[in-house]
């Protein structure tokens, strides 16, 4: 056992050992998963036969006497616990998930039961302060010296209402623009513990803006042509999805084209290359691009002039531009150099 899970070892023995009747040490262990498993109040009351309000107002007692003792400094082994958990915070932008900080204490990916451990040291000290798991919240540790749950839970307000109110994902250099913390490390510690929040690319978002958190795999599509700024060929999409930081990256090159046929986001502008309609790309065939373009001008255009407009928005071949150009269903010659449209396609 390494010094650190020795350390909380012996702060969780010493805590324990404050609690004089085993049935509220029972109740301490299982309803933090101290033995690896979690249980609810009808579970402990069943077990022992009391009523999950008994269970609970027991369970509320024990925690205010353990508050109490390490206010005091009568938990052997506390001190030596909570100055690993304030080291590795402030590190970390001195609040974190339960799921992070045991993972770096321990330097490794921690267990149920580890993490059950930081979460029950974190409820009875007093330097520390704790964020509870809900549908808004993943269960957290801050130091207690930077604010309690309340404080923290109304600063994570303020940055979610920041990035809703700009309507587009924000870099934490921007977010550290508009408000007032001593470093951005502080913001991003804050944000993590939001499950309304999600980050991508450096990148902090709502969680349900596909850009921060794709779920599907056009999503993903768009979020890699969006970060490339630049066309790209499906194959080599498929390439950067699977080398990404998205939870989800198992796709095969198939199921990559299959979506970007599928997609009007997407635009085939050349052999396998696609782009995103946003950047001012349409669909269709070369020969629909040059009539556009002449439509646009509704004057004749040099063969030059046409190809480069073309090419503007196509990857293809100039002979491919040429050869569309010799349709007479759509287009007619000019004089030696230049088109214009045909009747048939005005």
């Amino acid at each position: 056992m390494d010094q650190n899970a020795d350390a909380i070892a012996k702060a969780i023995k010493g805590s324990l050992n404050i609690i004089e009747q085993d049935r509220e040490k029972e109740i301490i262990s299982r309803r933090f998963g101290l033995n690896g498993q979690k249980e609810t109040l009808e579970q402990i009351g069943d077990m022992l036969s009391i009523t999950r309000e008994r269970v609970r107002q027991l369970e509320k007692a024990i925690l205010i006497r353990l508050r109490v003792c390490s206010e005091e400094g009568e938990i052997a082994d506390l001190a030596a616990a909570e100055k690993i958990i304030i080291r590795n915070l402030t590190e970390t932008g001195r609040i974190a998930r339960v799921s992070t900080l045991a993972d770096k204490i321990y330097g490794r990916q921690s267990t149920e039961a580890e993490r059950a451990e930081l979460a029950f040291i974190g409820n009875i000290s007093s330097q520390l302060t704790t964020i509870e798991e809900t549908d808004q919240y993943y269960p957290a540790i801050g130091i207690a010296e930077y604010g309690d749950a309340a404080k923290v839970k109304k600063k994570l307000d303020e940055i979610i209402s920041l990035i809703k109110s700009n309507k587009k994902p924000m870099t934490l250099d921007e977010l550290d623009n508009k408000l007032t913390y001593e470093h951005p490390s502080h913001i991003e510690a804050i944000a993590s513990i939001s499950k309304q929040l999600s980050t991508l690319n450096g990148l902090w978002g709502l969680a349900k803006w596909p850009t921060v958190n794709p779920k599907n795999i056009r999503d993903k599509i768009f979020v890699v042509l969006e970060t490339k700024k630049e066309p790209m060929h499906f194959a080599d999409i498929a390439k950067a999805i699977s080398s990404s930081d998205f939870k989800r990256k198992n796709v095969t090159v198939q199921a990559i084209h299959n979506e970007l046929i599928k997609d009007d986001r997407f635009v085939l502008i050349g052999r396998g290359i696609y782009a995103l309609d946003s950047w001012g790309y349409k669909k269709g065939t070369v020969s629909d691009i040059i009539c556009d373009i002449l439509k646009k001008a509704k004057e004749p255009l040099s063969r030059e002039e046409i190809v480069k407009q073309v090419l503007h928005a196509r990857k293809v071949k100039e002979t491919t531009i040429l050869l569309n150009l010799q349709n007479k269903k759509y287009f007619k010659k000019v004089g030696k150099n230049a088109y214009e449209l045909a009747e048939s396609a005005k």
